[in-house]
């Protein structure tokens, strides 16, 4: 079965400051990462309308090109790895299970897409749809040592059941997520993101979520708590209690149109509301 393909390589390349399709090399991986997760914010406002969240190519292009929305994994990195493919590097999709904030050695629900990628025959991930704390490098997946991205540095353990991505939070060693390289087919997205978006517990449906990064910071907003996070800074915080300001925040801190839809609106205001 072919792979689907981009039907606007273009504009996606546009979007990130390329005027021609680039070389399929580790620098040009390395950039595209990089410019992607400050050109296409991860967010969750379909989830909360309560309207199904499609992750056909087709669908996804219309929505993150055109529509001036973002995303979460299984759009992003969907999209993502599509641009990867058009521009011919060998890459392919794989999944793990989130832990971040559970307590060590948590077995989570196999739930987060991200993509593999050999180079010269060295093997990579790359990931633009992990909300605030996505690597914004490539990382090479067969070494155990520290990492350097342009934001927190990152680490990949090697494990019986496959590996657990860390991030330097503070000083600490977080797991992030842990994943293997088992074959995926359309199906398991299928149900991974039907679960994400529609199980009653999961925090995609009840919670507002959304992350964006940039030179040095990366914003991330979480219901109505909006903050600011810099390298080597202290992080700056504020509640947002009012919806329109909540919309505003995402127009303009986040670049999101958000679509008027009179259900997301009342959505957004119980999650702002204080108390």
């Amino acid at each position: 079965m072919s792979e689907p393909r981009l039907t606007h390589l273009a504009l996606y390349l546009q979007r990130m400051g390329f005027d021609a399709p680039p070389a399929p090399t580790l620098e040009t991986l390395r950039q595209l990462q990089l410019r992607h997760t400050s050109a296409f914010p991860f967010e969750n406002l379909t989830t909360l309308s309560g309207e199904p969240v499609l992750v056909d190519l087709p669908s996804i292009e219309q929505k993150v090109l055109y529509d001036g929305r973002g995303g979460y994994c299984y759009e992003l990195n969907n999209l993502f790895l599509a641009l990867l493919q058009a521009l011919g590097f060998d890459a392919r999709g794989i999944t793990g299970r989130v832990v971040m904030g559970q307590p060590e050695g948590a077995w989570t629900a196999r739930t987060h897409r991200l993509s593999l990628v050999k180079l010269n025959g060295v093997r990579y991930i790359t990931d633009v749809g992990f909300g605030g704390m996505v690597p914004t490098a490539p990382l090479l997946l067969d070494t155990a040592a520290e990492q350097l991205t342009p934001h927190e540095p990152y680490r990949i353990e090697r494990h019986e059941d496959g590996y657990t991505l860390r991030a330097n939070v503070g000083g600490e060693w977080r797991a992030m997520y842990i994943f293997d390289l088992q074959r995926q087919e359309d199906i398991d997205y299928a149900v991974g993101n039907w679960y994400v978006s529609t199980h009653p517990e999961s925090s995609f449906a009840r919670q507002l979520m959304v992350a964006r990064t940039g030179e040095g910071w990366r914003r991330t907003l979480n219901n109505g708590s909006f903050a600011v996070h810099r390298v080597d800074r202290e992080s700056e915080r504020r509640q947002v209690v009012d919806v329109d300001e909540l919309i505003g925040l995402l127009k303009d801190e986040f670049g999101i149109r958000v679509p008027e839809h009179e259900g997301l609106r009342r959505v957004l205001e119980r999650l702002v509301r204080p108390g």
